[in-house]
């Protein structure tokens, strides 16, 4: 069981994430206030002391925190500290000091910084809990407080000893202030000084500062306290900052939460070890390594080894096991970064062994360019440069690159020698069919930059041999299951003519309207074939389907109208997703 304590953005973040488990958890805040969504979790409402928390969780099981409070809520830090259980803390992204920032390590100095030169009026952005607080400098100086528009902020504003006129309010189920909503606030109260607290982005740090300099306001900042600092060594803590890290934390910690677990991309562990290889060259031996992935969300990712040699360093790095049943899981991954010769080239990918070499337009890469692609390239470059500014050459290799690259499409995209190294978000869900999709996608992508105007879809092998019978000259590509995501992709792509080969148990399905025909998700409706039948004459329909068991066997029992009939509601469907140019369907034996 997971114990969670939220209240914030984070705590509905990992709501989300847990919900996706199907098994039941608990969501603690300290009030009611926050309106949460929950199925498979529990509401728990009301502060808990360290007591409360181990009681707790000793009679109901509990065996991991999910500490995804506020950073100042210090009280509870150390409450769930003392525990004694494993934590996953979710962090909000720290802030860089920069020289126009007062930056305070605690509220202590801030009143000490305010004190020494006293602001004519301070807008105090920094909460309800902060009033006692800074109670020192606004009994002295004229100071307004913003608050929770809510009866128990009033009551504990009233109790601190502030009057209405101290006070502005805001609602706390409406989106974030913007920038210039801040700016507006900040003239309307007539001040010429602002504090507020390392709160990060789902606290809107960013506006309030970028509304502040705006106005050429001085900015006090708080810095957020150290929460590792509130832990005995050796405790079992976790950080992340984002919904991949926390999912990753929980499978690791909590390894039968999830029913499935989840992975990184080639292109994820790659980038660990080109930053692992880089730090390296520049002095610095590390056994993990955090990047960023595409969508700003920081991993931490363990490194094999490290080595430096005369100007190169390599490193090397695994790609860890998911439940995607991908060729690639288990696989090692070694980045090997060299000061670039001659200068002046930048940051340059070469090849390396079992990675394959790009030979057909249409990938994002250029032809003859390793089979790195784009995204995973930006993520690699992005932490170079965070680095070092140095030209340099990264050569990215596969462990069994050659042989693992026999089970996969590469061949028909183009891609020579080995795997690709790919990923656009990092992360592999497990089971995904999403990395199939995609594959779907990027051989699309091949034919259309290659000129095809046409192009044929099967679901496998034995229908691309039937359609290349009846067209050779025709390029077909393999949808699998996915029929409706591979002609909207068709159709995004400009494709005027699609010829879609069926068989005849994936066209049962289809012509009913599911998109998608794998058995998982729908079954052969007998009822709907029924109806079918009988719309085209077919009086004992129910009576010749009730021994079917393979939609195969309605090739002798059904008259060719039913086919016909069959084909009619698949264009139907497919139309939805491929609304203009030519379609042709041709529902084939099995």
């Amino acid at each position: 069981m997971i114990l969670i304590f939220g209240g914030t953005t984070e705590g509905r973040m990992a709501v989300d994430v847990c919900e996706q488990a199907g098994q039941p958890f608990y969501y603690s805040t300290r009030t009611d206030g926050q309106q949460v969504t929950l199925h498979h979790g529990r509401r728990l409402v009301g502060t808990m002391t360290a007591d409360d928390i181990r009681r707790f969780c000793r009679e109901h099981d509990v065996r991991l925190i999910v500490d995804a409070s506020h950073p100042f809520a210090e009280g509870l830090h150390e409450s769930v500290a003392a525990a004694g259980l494993p934590v996953v803390r979710i962090d909000r992204q720290r802030q860089q000091p920069a020289p126009d920032l007062v930056w305070c390590a605690d509220f202590e100095e801030a009143l000490v910084r305010l004190a020494a030169d006293p602001p004519r009026r301070l807008l105090a952005l920094t909460g309800v809990n902060t009033i006692a607080r800074l109670k020192p400098f606004w009994q002295q100086h004229s100071a307004v407080f913003r608050i929770l528009d809510r009866e128990e902020s009033r009551q504990q504003a009233a109790d601190s000893g502030l009057t209405a006129g101290q006070l502005v309010f805001y609602d706390d189920h409406a989106p974030l202030p913007t920038a210039e909503q801040e700016r507006m606030l900040m003239e309307q109260t007539g001040c010429d000084a602002v504090i507020t607290k390392e709160s990060g982005a789902s606290g809107g740090f960013a506006a309030k500062v970028e509304a502040a300099r705006q106005l050429g306001l001085r900015i006090f900042v708080v810095a957020a306290p150290d929460y590792a600092a509130c832990f005995p060594p050796g405790a079992t803590l976790r950080r992340v900052t984002g919904r991949h890290g926390l999912r990753r934390a929980i499978e690791a910690l909590l390894p039968d939460f999830f029913p499935l677990h989840t992975g990184l991309t080639t292109g994820a562990v790659a980038t660990a070890a080109v930053k692992a290889a880089t730090l390296r060259l520049l002095g610095e031996a590390a056994d993990e390594v955090t990047f960023a992935l595409p969508d700003g969300e920081t991993l931490t990712v363990g490194i094999d080894h490290s080595e430096v040699f005369p100007g190169y360093a390599t490193a090397t790095a695994t790609k860890d096991f998911s439940d995607d049943p991908d060729v690639t899981r288990g696989c090692r991954i070694t980045a090997r970064v060299a000061w670039a010769e001659p200068q002046g080239r930048g940051i340059r990918f070469l090849q390396g062994e079992g990675v394959g070499r790009v030979t057909l337009p249409g990938l994002g890469i250029a032809v003859g360019e390793p089979a790195v692609n784009p995204v995973p390239r930006q993520m690699m470059t992005a932490e170079v440069r965070a680095l070092t500014d140095a030209d340099l050459d990264i050569t990215i290799s596969v462990e069994g690159g050659r042989e693992l690259a026999e089970r996969t499409f590469n061949s028909r995209v183009g891609v020579v020698g080995g795997i690709s190294i790919i990923g656009t978000s990092g992360i592999v869900a497990p089971l995904s069919n999403e990395a199939f999709v995609r594959s779907i996608g990027r051989e699309l992508e091949v034919a259309r930059a290659m000129g095809c105007t046409a192009v044929g879809l099967a679901s496998g092998k034995r229908g691309e041999t039937a359609l290349t019978e009846r067209e050779p000259s025709l390029r077909v590509i393999h949808y699998g299951n996915f029929v409706g995501d591979s002609l909207g992709m068709a159709h995004r792509l400009g494709f005027r003519r699609v010829v879609l080969g069926i068989m005849i148990g994936k066209a049962v399905k289809l012509a009913e309207g599911h998109l998608d025909t794998h058995s998982h998700k729908v079954l052969m409706n007998k009822d709907f074939l029924a109806r079918v039948a009988r719309s085209v004459g077919v009086s004992d329909a129910a009576s010749r389907l009730q021994p079917v068991t393979m939609a195969r066997e309605l090739w002798a029992l059904m008259p060719p109208a039913f086919f016909e009939a069959l084909r009619d509601l698949c264009m139907q469907h497919c139309r939805t997703v491929f609304p203009t140019g030519t379609l042709e369907i041709h529902i084939l034996e099995q």
